[in-house]
């Protein structure tokens, strides 16, 4: 059996109080997301999911514990060029609004990561842009010429513009319409598999993660409370805190039937 494509192993992100002491976001976390895999994190806002994708990514210092991108340690980044191994590392944020820069146009944007890509050969702007469902036209204007759906769309080819082996989703749907949060998870999935990336998704809507992701981590308070795949997560639950979140989940028809399973 290969090795995993990021380890995550017994790490802890914790932040000094101003006043004293100290307060632990992320708490002696252990996950590993294999290659070609599509891994949900799921969890109430505030429990730890985002400060553990930015340690991830080199945004964040642990304080303890290790992780591992392709047998490689993740360190924090400083003021120096992002090392070229932690390229393969992209990242969605969860706000369109504010990710992608408003004094250029969002061709120009998805062209950085091409450059950045060492097989973008593969890849234009015109098709990525096609691939998120947004006409090749698009590509000479402006972020605030777009819906917040089309820039998160947008975020999305300029990720896998890079050439990600682990793309990870932060919230990416949070802020979205509800008719559109399973399209574009579906979408993630989806090209995250076609470039032969690994998909980390953070989300506090497990009836979403449920329809794209192969396995569910559940975290609550900074530690992770349950793990298995999405359908053993979904059916049979082993946590009081797992069965709330699925508690919480509203029927989409008003006759208590949940939303599908199908894979997007």
């Amino acid at each position: 059996m290969s090795a995993p494509l990021l380890t995550i192993n017994d790490v802890s992100v914790r932040y000094k109080l101003p006043g004293g002491g100290s307060l632990t976001a992320v708490n002696q976390v252990s996950i590993d997301v294999a290659e070609s895999r599509v891994v949900g994190l799921v969890g109430e806002s505030g429990c730890g999911k985002s400060t553990l994708a930015r340690a991830v990514c080199g945004l964040e210092p642990v304080s303890g514990g290790e992780i591992h991108f392709k047998g490689a340690p993740v360190r924090k980044l400083g003021m120096r060029r992002r090392p070229e191994e932690l390229m393969r590392i992209q990242m969605v944020f969860q706000n369109p609004y504010a990710s992608l820069n408003p004094r250029r146009t969002v061709g120009s944007q998805i062209a950085d990561g091409l450059r950045a890509n060492p097989a973008s050969t593969s890849w234009s702007v015109a098709g990525l842009l096609e691939e998120v469902e947004l006409p090749s036209e698009v590509q000479n204007r402006f972020p605030h010429q777009f819906s917040g759906g089309q820039r998160q769309r947008i975020a999305i080819a300029r990720a896998i513009a890079s050439g990600p082996e682990l793309l990870i989703g932060d919230e990416p749907i949070a802020s979205l319409d509800a008719s559109l949060q399973a399209r574009v998870a579906g979408l993630m999935r989806k090209l995250a598999l076609e470039a032969g990336a690994s998909l980390l998704f953070i989300s506090h809507d497990l009836a979403v993660v449920r329809i794209i992701a192969d396995e569910v981590a559940v975290m609550n308070k900074g530690k992770i409370v349950e793990h298995g795949t999405s359908q053993q997560v979904w059916d049979d639950p082993q946590e009081a805190y797992t069965q709330r979140l699925l508690a919480a989940i509203p029927a989409v028809d008003g006759l208590g039937t949940l939303p599908g399973g199908e894979k997007i």
